[in-house]
């Protein structure tokens, strides 16, 4: 484990470094193992997702392509594309263009997921002859996470004709209790990435991007330096997650505490939220959604809550309090609306962003929780079940729909 958070930390380090190439890389170190997340793809469900969807083909495609490099600069040239293209194929299969590649339902995010994988662990465990430094290969495990995940691809076209919104998604998780598990946030992603959404106040165009469930990447503060270039070009932003099983959630306040669940390479992390100038953290932050609007239109299927509870610590206190509408002055967070993991700790560190560039008043942002997608009746079973029923795709699909829809209410209203 003690390995594991190094090798992760070294990645996070040259994630802040951005896409520069290193100064001055040290000797040629030995290939680390692959990650607890990375070891799952030797199971029988991930390789039937990639090769029901012809995605299967990618890390192999990726493998040959890395093994004519003969250079560190030919490798990252390797990496940069195909991670870029990974990311544009499923966005086109997921909204219709291109061959399906199989008879997986194009709405499916876990293509995309597990042949990332793939590619990391490949770039995790590349010998090449010549040489390759622990800075090195953690560089370009890094271009791979960002070009795999759009967040290289944010693009608005210029002048005041569309709205701008920015739409961020997750990873499948969870998946030692269910392997066959997809994101309905991931997926939501990919359908609306680069899509026009029409509303009353004119034509809105979204751009998302997608994050690992992983505590570490968010220490090291991928979600900053992805979405700060965009928070003051947009007009709009909404975090989304799976959270509760058969409804919507806009979660009005977010906190500044990591609760522990293990993530997704089975690590767990309790304590206060890691963000740059703790000195100034606020224990809360809050949505700028317009929650109500959003919460009494008629989005879709699922019914729509405006989330006000919290666990806090009161003032003066040493228990741990549920409140049903929201925290109390001078209160220490335990959980925001949305939790304590990851899907909040992005809400947090967005809405903290934003506050922090002085947009709490001109910008409209928060989080939703989607519902929990659940397979169909007769497939719920982990051992015994089939990766895909028909149930399961109509849920995904209906999920999908119903973000759209309170985006297009959002905007409206926001404006």
């Amino acid at each position: 484990m003690t390995s594991l958070r190094v090798r992760i930390g070294i990645l996070g380090l040259v994630l802040l470094a951005g896409s520069a190439a290193p100064a001055s890389p040290a000797a040629a170190a030995t290939a680390p193992s692959p990650t607890v997340e990375e070891q799952r793809l030797d199971q029988a469900v991930p390789r039937e997702i990639l090769q029901r969807s012809g995605f299967d083909a990618v890390p192999l495609r990726f493998t040959r392509a890395l093994g004519t490099a003969r250079s560190y600069a030919e490798a990252r040239k390797v990496v940069v594309g195909q991670g870029s293209a990974l990311w544009k194929r499923a966005v086109d299969r997921a909204q219709g263009r291109g061959p399906a590649g199989g008879d997986l339902s194009r709405d499916d995010d876990r293509p995309l997921y597990w042949a990332r994988l793939g590619m990391s662990r490949e770039v995790r465990t590349w010998e090449p002859s010549f040489g390759l430094s622990d800075e090195q290969r953690a560089a370009l495990l890094g271009e791979l996470e960002r070009t795999s995940r759009g967040q290289s691809a944010v693009r608005y076209p210029g002048g005041d004709r569309l709205k701008r919104v920015l739409v961020t998604g997750f990873d499948p998780f969870t998946l030692d209790r269910d392997i066959r598990i997809s994101n309905p946030s991931g997926a939501s992603a990919l359908a609306l990435d680069g899509t026009v959404i029409e509303t009353a106040e004119g034509p809105a165009r979204v751009e998302t991007v997608v994050f690992p469930v992983r505590w570490q990447d968010f220490t090291d503060q991928t979600v900053e330096r992805a979405l700060r270039p965009y928070l003051k070009k947009v007009d709009l932003f909404t975090t989304v997650s799976q959270g509760r099983v058969g409804r919507f959630d806009v979660e009005r306040t977010n906190g500044a505490w990591r609760g522990g669940f293990p993530d997704n390479d089975n690590v767990g992390v309790t304590g206060v939220v890691p963000v740059p100038d703790p000195a100034s953290q606020p224990q809360w932050t809050t949505t700028t959604l317009p929650y109500k609007a959003i919460v009494d239109a008629d989005t879709g299927r699922f019914p729509v809550y405006d989330n006000t509870s919290v666990t806090e610590i009161p003032a003066g206190g040493t228990v741990p309090v549920v409140r049903a509408d929201g925290p109390t002055a001078g209160s220490a967070a335990r959980a925001g609306g949305g939790g304590n993991y990851l899907s909040n700790e992005i809400a947090y560190r967005v809405t903290l962003l934003r506050d922090r560039l002085g947009l709490h008043d001109v910008l409209p942002g928060g989080h939703v929780h989607t519902p929990v997608l659940e397979f169909g009746a007769g497939n719920t079973d982990p051992a015994t079940g089939t990766v895909t029923d028909p149930g399961f795709v109509q849920n995904r699909l209906d999920i999908i729909a119903q973000v759209r829809t309170i985006l297009v209410v959002a905007v409206e209203k926001a404006t």
